[in-house]
């Protein structure tokens, strides 16, 4: 129609409303290129304009190894204060583990070093260590903020399901922004972590009154936080080949299919080339998809009634 909306314009205006309600917060993933190709019928070209839009208005930015990301907010963090002349800036194991947080994000854990740290606080190395025992208790004190960064509502859901499900994106989002932090968490040592134990509290709760033993309780609330660290490992390693070769998952299907395409054609695996190719395989939707069958599992555990032994 005449004088419409042009459609990235509109595209955008809808992810830009997500951005805006907080469905999609800073460092989160927005849509690909492609996947606004796919579900919104237009041209690579057009979904190219719809992110370049959101990123003239500073609402997104591409960041080394994670894509497109919705873009911090604006106004930068104060200064730390400084006290008389030839004194060290303040520091507090808030920031220390924050700064520390930050330098992960970016270069993975091997980036955090506490000669780095102090670098960039501006401090010597030592005073460091008024704060933390060492770099090991850094980290595990890096761990437990980010998984505080990925609060659990204050009133559960209606139902297990729903509230195990709560707790799984809730994980699965702080290891989106954090990929280094699954190489953190250990599932065979327990980490005295406090944001953790609360993880772990919250799927216990969440079977209780259901006919499960106790045995079975720990093994459901293990199992799905360990299905969706194990999904989450994937996620530096995609950020590292995305740095080496300079292509996206997307663009490097793309740069293989036509040898893949020759290797279909040979025969040795007919059922593979019978399947439909547009089918979505990233790891946010291989998460959704075990998640739900993970969950139906457990269902049919509940509903059948298991009896211990």
């Amino acid at each position: 129609m005449a004088g419409s909306e042009p459609p990235y314009r509109r595209i955008a205006g809808e992810i830009r409303r997500r951005i805006a309600l907080g469905e999609l917060r800073p460092g989160d993933p927005v849509p690909s290129a492609r996947r606004i190709t796919r579900e919104h019928g237009v041209a690579i070209a057009t979904a190219t304009k719809v992110l370049a839009l959101l990123r003239d208005e500073g609402l997104v930015l591409t960041r080394p190894g994670a894509g497109t990301v919705v873009a911090p907010p604006r106004p930068a963090a104060p200064r730390p204060r400084r006290g008389p002349a030839g004194t060290e800036p303040e520091l507090s194991r808030e920031r220390l583990v924050r700064t520390a947080i930050a330098l992960a994000d970016v270069g993975g854990l091997a980036a955090v070093s506490m000669r780095q740290l102090a670098a960039d606080l501006d401090i010597a190395t030592m005073s460091l260590y008024r704060h933390v025992r060492g770099r090991d208790d850094l980290v595990l004190a890096m761990a437990d903020t980010a998984l505080a960064d990925a609060p659990l509502p204050a009133v559960p859901p209606a139902g297990w399901r729903a509230r195990l499900e709560v707790l799984a994106r809730a994980q699965w989002a702080a290891y989106r922004r954090h990929r280094w932090l699954p190489h953190v968490i250990s599932m065979s040592r327990p980490q005295p972590l406090p944001h953790g134990m609360a993880h772990t509290e919250w799927a216990l709760r969440a079977t209780a009154g259901l006919g499960l033993d106790n045995p079975m309780r720990w093994q459901a609330a293990v199992t799905l936080m360990a299905y969706v660290r194990g999904i989450a490992t994937s996620l530096e390693a995609q950020a590292h080949a995305e740095q080496d070769t300079g292509l996206t998952d997307e663009q490097w299907v793309e740069t293989q299919d036509a040898m893949f395409r020759r290797m279909m054609a040979g025969g040795r695996y007919p059922t593979m080339a019978t399947l439909d190719e547009t089918v979505d395989l990233d790891l946010d939707s291989v998460f959704e998809f075990g998640l739900h069958r993970l969950l139906d599992g457990y269902a049919a555990l509940i509903d059948g009634g298991h009896r211990p032994g």
